[in-house]
């Protein structure tokens, strides 16, 4: 089966933003590049995501989802 280009955008009442800003943004956060698993978890009602790199508890943080 052929792999299909796929677009994420979440929308929240009158916000949006698209994957790629929230992986971005994620990285921004982080500030290093030892990144080999990336898990985010949105809360659109926070404003935020919460992100853990390569499953350490301690490489983890978050972020505002809206400039």
């Amino acid at each position: 089966m052929a792999t299909a280009n796929t677009k994420l955008e979440l929308q929240y009442g009158s916000l949006s933003i698209g994957e790629d800003k929230i992986i971005s943004k994620a990285k921004k956060a982080y500030g290093k590049r030892d990144i080999t698993e990336l898990n985010i978890y949105v809360k659109p009602e926070e404003g935020k995501a919460y992100y853990v790199v390569n499953g350490d508890p301690s490489k983890s943080g978050d972020f505002e989802l809206y400039d």
